[in-house]
């Protein structure tokens, strides 16, 4: 695979980043960003914008490239293929001249030293050009390819959301909304918005976060007023949800255990700066991002290094008030934010995955005190990571028990409640609430 240095060109940038992503299987939120330092400051939103939709309809255009290709290419060849697929996606979901999204994509091939491949570039992209409804048509036999799914990911949407998985498919395949949270322990949600309009940014309140507010425009982080002063941080309306089911009051001692990047840990403790709070990550790295975030937001907190699965190696003895479970998962509800999880993703990932969420919640339950409560969720909609394996865990547990989510938000499930991706502008997110007897 090609270097990443001296990357100009946004075309030439998204064709390196998607061959480590498609060949390599590295995270898009992994690759991207060095690309996005070492491109010059007025490509990086095209190249944010052609890596990110590019993935989100990778299902639909690799199904007419396969149509498009007479021979396939060969495995090594993943930065042509990046480029023909970069090349498609501009021509069906990019407003720009026909002409110069093949001339550019054409150009891209050449910087990147792949002068054999300009001809097959410039033709195949031609061909599906004049003949693109063709070649569309084609597609609606292919329910991958219509739908921009994995054949296998939409077979489970289906199965689990027979009546939803059209409105599923549509949000996973949209722009997501750019959702903040207002520090309410600094100023309050209206003047937030106040000061999101005195700088031109156009917002709503989010309707079931009391600190929630949706941008119209996304933009960089950094660029809200008083992000760096600990005013706001980014983070989805449904995933502020966690802090209030968890009820914190003074003194508490709390557990997140799953807890990079931090905003869970944060809103808590921006809720309730009294809390004795450990946040929990088994990643070093990923634990730096809750040590930036609580140093920007001005709040205190112990972050340890360790796997939630073995608490020998971490756990001090004193049991826990409260016990958030943020579970890893598939993320099957917030494709429309990592849309590299349809490249990515495979069947066989779901069961070890619903086998380690339920190792962790067996794992953590001795660790909360009687009387005590422990939150779980995910950002899945697959009911094997949600509702099923709570079932299975709560019939195994005496002294758990459920407590039920009345709410306006989500939709009431046999254990906990679910929220489908898009439903109130959110991400898919699922919650459980179980309370020690």
């Amino acid at each position: 695979m090609t270097t990443m240095t001296g990357v100009g060109n946004a075309r030439t940038a998204a064709a390196r980043v998607l061959g480590r992503v498609l060949v390599d299987g590295r995270s898009l939120s992994a690759v991207l960003p060095p690309a996005l330092t070492w491109t010059v400051p007025r490509e990086r939103g095209l190249l944010q914008e052609l890596c990110y939709g590019t993935l989100r309809w990778y299902p639909q255009l690799q199904a007419l490239l396969a149509r498009l290709l007479r021979v396939p290419l060969k495995p090594r060849e993943g930065e042509v293929q990046a480029l023909l697929l970069l090349g498609l996606y501009q021509l069906l979901h990019l407003r720009l001249p026909d002409y110069a999204a093949v001339s550019a994509t054409v150009a891209a091939a050449r910087e990147l030293d792949k002068d054999w491949a300009t001809g097959l570039i410039n033709a195949v992209l031609r061909n599906f050009q004049r003949r693109r409804g063709d070649w569309l048509a084609g597609l609606e036999s292919d329910p991958s390819g219509r739908y921009a799914h994995p054949a296998w990911l939409l077979r489970r949407l289906e199965d689990d959301w027979p009546e939803d998985w059209p409105a599923l498919v549509a949000a996973n395949n949209a722009h997501p909304p750019y959702s903040l949270r207002v520090n309410l322990a600094r100023l309050s949600r209206p003047d937030y918005l106040r000061r999101l309009a005195e700088a031109g940014m156009a917002a709503r309140p989010a309707p079931f976060s009391h600190a929630g507010i949706i941008l119209d425009q996304a933009c960089e982080a950094e660029a809200l007023p008083g992000f760096v002063e600990g005013l706001v941080s980014v983070q989805d309306s449904a995933a502020q949800l966690a802090a209030e089911l968890l009820a914190p009051v003074p003194g508490l001692r709390v557990l997140d255990a799953c807890a990079a990047p931090g905003g869970k840990a944060c809103h808590l403790l921006e809720i309730e700066p009294t809390l004795s709070l450990l946040a929990l990550d088994k990643d070093p790295e990923r634990l730096r991002r809750v040590d930036d975030n609580l140093r920007r937001l001005g709040l205190t907190a112990t972050t340890r290094a360790g796997d939630a699965l073995t608490p020998a190696d971490w756990w001090d003895g004193l049991p826990y008030d409260r016990i958030l479970l943020d579970a890893p998962c598939s993320g099957a509800g917030v494709l429309h934010r990592h849309p590299d999880i349809k490249v990515l993703r495979r069947p066989e990932d779901i069961e070890p995955l619903a086998g380690r969420q339920r190792a962790l919640l067996d794992a953590l339950w001795p660790l909360l005190k009687p009387g005590g409560r422990l939150v779980y969720a995910t950002c899945s909609v697959l009911k094997r990571e949600n509702e099923l394996n709570l079932a299975g865990f709560l019939a195994a547990q005496p002294d758990a028990r459920e407590c039920p989510l009345t709410a306006a938000w989500g939709r009431p499930r046999p254990q906990g409640r679910q929220i489908l991706t898009g439903e109130a502008a959110m991400d898919g997110f699922y919650y459980c609430c179980l309370d020690k007897g």
